[in-house]
């Protein structure tokens, strides 16, 4: 059997050598898929280790601060710090935006953190280059995937700031590098009105009298951006002492706190549950396209390739081989096929997935599912020429 389809292979060498380089290449498109899925999964969680948090302190009825947005007093942290089992607390602010590098403009999410404070929560875990942010302004450190060098300044918003460190594997859920600021600009960025929306809050304030009153909506905002003091952040990172229970620290801040508290297991949830659901559906189904666009190359080619061969089919039943060798030769041609093509496809997929623009993690197990699933493919496929083979009459021979 293995002479047989030996033999044949080797008869066509070509177009077999052609057809599996197209469907190596398809197979690889479908490895590639599911590594970006991966990687997605591998970026959320790769967001909450690096934040260094057991507990995140947000907004009241909010999925903050990462799934959407979340405002609360900057003073809450000092609060957070009486409760019971926590050993350190940081405010934080994060803001997706587009940043300047040179004449380019760079998708990052720029992170706002306490100078001074390495290890708190919130901070780069580590550096791979230069130091971390030691002043109240204008300083910088950058994750190495944004392009960012030592020295290089980064223009966010209304302020420049120089990168001081670089740090690495410090993304957003969506992959987005990151930019770690001082707590204070970052305020700035993210929440205070420019000048003209100063100015014409000071105008609609003078029109309107009834404005002045305290207790009306919106004189709060005016007097905090006529000021320039900003008493936000987005969330509170919270880090438990050994030993802390996290679900029972975190209702007892809901409790007295009234904010909204979320543990690791449930802001995991929230970002793999929620906020990439709609991704991972639609990669899913792009693999179960690819899949059966796979399994209907392998079928045609299959029957293309045994219809070819009628005649020597009806010899070699004339001469007494039977349907189980004629069987196994089409059934191992199938299987070589797809030996090859996953072959090529996963070294395609090796070579092109670190230049993705976005993190593509390809998983020795996901390779072991899909070489069983591509054989178990090319199996199933057969099966259409091994019914045509079957049924093939002797009598075509010497027809």
């Amino acid at each position: 059997m293995i002479s047989l389809a030996g033999r044949d292979i080797l008869h066509g060498w070509g177009k077999f050598v052609l057809t599996s380089v197209g469907l190596g290449l398809l197979i690889g498109v479908t490895l590639t898929m599911g590594g970006v899925y991966r990687g997605m999964v591998d970026d959320a969680k790769v967001l909450l280790d690096n934040s260094g948090a057991d507990l995140w302190v947000v907004q009241r009825e909010t999925l903050g601060p990462y799934a959407e947005s979340s405002s609360i007093y900057d003073d809450v942290r000092w609060s957070v710090f009486g409760m019971p089992g926590v050993e350190r607390a940081a405010n934080v602010t994060y803001l997706t935006t587009q940043v300047r590098r040179g004449g380019e403009d760079t998708r990052v999410m720029v992170a706002g953190v306490e100078p001074g404070e390495p290890g708190a929560p919130g901070q780069p875990g580590y550096l791979t280059a230069g130091r971390h942010l030691a002043r109240s302004h204008y300083e910088a450190v950058a994750d190495e995937a944004s392009g960012f060098r030592l020295g290089d300044t980064i223009r966010i918003r209304r302020n420049s700031y120089t990168v001081v460190g670089l740090t690495r594997r410090m993304v957003s859920s969506g992959g987005d590098p990151m930019v770690f600021i001082p707590l204070k600009d970052a305020q700035e960025a993210q929440f205070l009105k420019d000048n003209d929306a100063i100015l014409q809050q000071r105008r609609r304030t003078a029109a309107n009298p009834s404005l002045n009153r305290p207790g009306v909506p919106g004189m709060l905002d005016g007097v905090i951006a006529s000021q320039g003091v900003n008493p936000y952040v987005n969330a509170v990172l919270v880090r438990l002492l050994p030993g802390a229970d996290p679900e029972k620290t975190a209702e007892h801040m809901r409790r007295w706190m009234r904010l909204e508290v979320y543990t690791r297991a449930q802001m995991e949830e929230i970002l793999l549950g929620k906020l990439i659901a709609t991704s991972s559906k639609q990669i899913a189904m792009l693999l179960v396209i690819l899949a059966v666009v796979s399994a209907a190359i392998v079928a045609f080619i299959i029957y293309t390739l045994t219809l070819g061969k009628i005649r020597e089919i009806a010899v070699l039943k004339l001469i007494g081989t039977k349907n189980r060798t004629i069987i196994g030769m089409i059934m191992q041609q199938a299987i070589a096929l797809g030996v090859l093509g996953f072959m090529i496809g996963k070294v395609s997929a090796t070579f092109w997935a670190p230049k993705f623009p976005k993190y593509v993690l390809l998983e020795v197990r996901d390779a072991a599912t899909g070489f069983a699933a591509v054989i178990i493919m090319c199996v199933i496929a057969s099966l259409l020429a091994i019914r045509v083979a079957v049924k093939v009459d002797p009598a075509e021979a010497i027809g």
